[in-house]
């Protein structure tokens, strides 16, 4: 079983570390960081439940440091899914508890949150599956199971997911340029990352399995919150050029990724074939 740091020593780890890594957001009058989803956030209750919830939170805070054995490159849960999971137009897990189980058509099966959870681990983060039964898995489903209080099933959220990106074409020559003038001073000038950001290509990357490996993906993701200290600054072109860029980048392999989407119904952005869709291209 995976080493584990407790709470303390965790948070510790976590704060200051939102988003991607850089500084702190700025706050409004209740000390809430501007820009998430607060609408359907309760307290933290008192007692094992609330410390479970705290335990998830900075796991998901502080993933590599919380659970080393699990995660193989450099990012951490809260790398793609900012401010603690709950920023707008930023994949937020508000609500997620609510929308499982769920038919995922890329594995084309029922999952479960923990199925979920565990999807990130293998693809995003580049490492192994946290078994159901480990307390850390029980905490982070804890964690967010609490940002969907109040929540019924089925139902949507402001800012759920990512907004659908634009149709405009990318050009990869042109996202390098802008790469440059707008990513690297956080990410680095090679994708390899910097203290606090998280690498965007090469092995310590997510791999090619991730949704961020994806050009819509990415390109949503980018125009909505990127750059990190001036978000939604991007154009939608500015934006589906530097996805287009980064979608060119070498990254660690997903050695199941053929096995993706195996009814033929892959999107037309995914970057690898697959047997159900053997001329699959970018």
């Amino acid at each position: 079983m995976a080493r584990r740091i407790g709470w303390s020593a965790t948070a510790g780890l976590a704060i200051g570390l939102l988003a991607c890594g850089g500084p702190e957001q700025a706050a409004v009058a209740d000390g809430t960081p501007t820009g998430i989803i607060v609408d359907s956030i309760a307290p933290i209750p008192d007692g094992p439940l609330g410390d479970a919830i705290r335990r998830g939170r900075a796991i998901l805070l502080a993933t590599k440091d919380s659970l080393p054995d699990h995660v193989g490159n450099d990012l951490r849960c809260t790398s793609c899914h900012l401010d603690e999971g709950r920023r707008r137009d930023a994949m937020p897990w508000t609500g997620v508890a609510a929308r499982f189980p769920q038919y995922r058509s890329r594995s084309a099966s029922v999952d479960r949150l923990e199925d979920r959870i565990n999807n990130c681990f293998e693809r995003s983060l580049a490492g192994t599956v946290v078994a159901w039964d480990d307390p850390a898995m029980r905490d982070m489903v804890a964690y967010m199971t609490h940002l969907s209080t109040g929540i019924r099933h089925g139902d949507s959220v402001p800012g759920q997911g990512l907004q659908k990106g634009s149709a405009v074409p990318g050009d990869s020559l042109r996202g390098a340029s802008r790469y440059g003038a707008e990513c690297a001073r956080c990410h680095g000038a090679n994708g390899e990352g910097t203290p606090g950001f998280p690498p965007l290509w090469g092995d310590r990357s997510y791999s090619i399995g991730a949704g961020m490996a994806r050009l819509r993906t990415v390109a949503a993701f980018m125009k909505h919150n990127m750059p990190f200290d001036r978000p939604g600054t991007l154009t939608d072109q500015d934006a589906q050029d530097i996805a287009t860029f980064l979608t060119t980048r070498p990254r660690p392999d997903f050695a199941r990724k053929a096995e993706d989407w195996p009814n033929g119904d892959a999107p037309p952005d995914v970057a690898y074939p697959t047997r159900a869709n053997p001329r699959t291209t970018p």
